[in-house]
């Protein structure tokens, strides 16, 4: 018996250690599966897109020389996929309404090729999907190393001591602090005294002034 409850229902409905849905499956007397909406949900998909592929490859019986008529034929018959077709019987093949020796002959032989041909596209899917996915992590690895390397570069710079102007000498003492302010300018040449005038003639001393007498 399988159950469908909401997500968030989910570990409600198990219980703890599984009590709820054992206790449950012990009243009624069934096995009971549990599963959420979204695990249905992708269940669901999973079991369409299986579906949808063996519709697909026994459609690609045309490729290889079926006819259309017989592909339908196989088809109504739910025949699941190339792997199921290969696998049936001449008899089963044979139980199909209007397919003969000749036909089955044909549908084995296309059936061979087809499936080397999905075989091929799967193989070239799947490298692509590991690509896509090596250049998702590679991508996301240089993203982290970036990261770090800034985070590594802030902390240096955070951790780096702060560079300190050094403070000019103060003076020697307060003569000094008022010598500049206090200095007598320095007289210039337009208010420089004028210079007393030359004496006219040569002055004479009294021995001079003695010998002109005598003379």
């Amino acid at each position: 018996m399988e159950v469908v409850v909401e997500d968030k229902q989910l570990s409600l409905a198990i219980g703890k250690k599984g009590q709820n849905v054992r206790l449950a499956a012990k009243i009624v007397g069934w096995r009971i599966d549990i599963k959420s909406e979204e695990e249905k949900r992708r269940e669901v998909e999973a079991e369409m897109a299986r579906m949808a592929r063996a519709a697909d490859e026994i459609r690609s019986l045309e490729r290889h020389g079926v006819s259309d008529k017989t592909v339908q034929k196989l088809v109504e018959a739910g025949v699941h996929g190339l792997t199921h077709l290969l696998e049936m019987s001449d008899d089963d093949l044979g139980a199909i309404e209007g397919v003969g020796p000749k036909t089955i002959e044909k549908i084995r032989e296309a059936a061979t090729q087809a499936r080397l041909e999905w075989e091929a596209h799967d193989a070239a899917e799947e490298a692509e999907r590991a690509a896509a996915e090596q250049a998702q992590a590679e991508q996301a690895q240089a993203e982290q190393a970036q990261a770090e390397q800034a985070a590594a570069e802030q902390a240096q710079a955070e951790q780096a001591p702060v560079e300190q102007v050094p403070a000019e000498p103060a003076p020697a003492g307060p003569e000094a602090a008022g010598a500049e302010a206090t200095a007598e300018p320095a007289t210039t040449e337009a208010e420089a005294p004028e210079a007393a005038p030359a004496a006219e003639g040569t002055a004479r001393s009294p021995e001079e002034d003695a010998t002109d007498g005598e003379r």
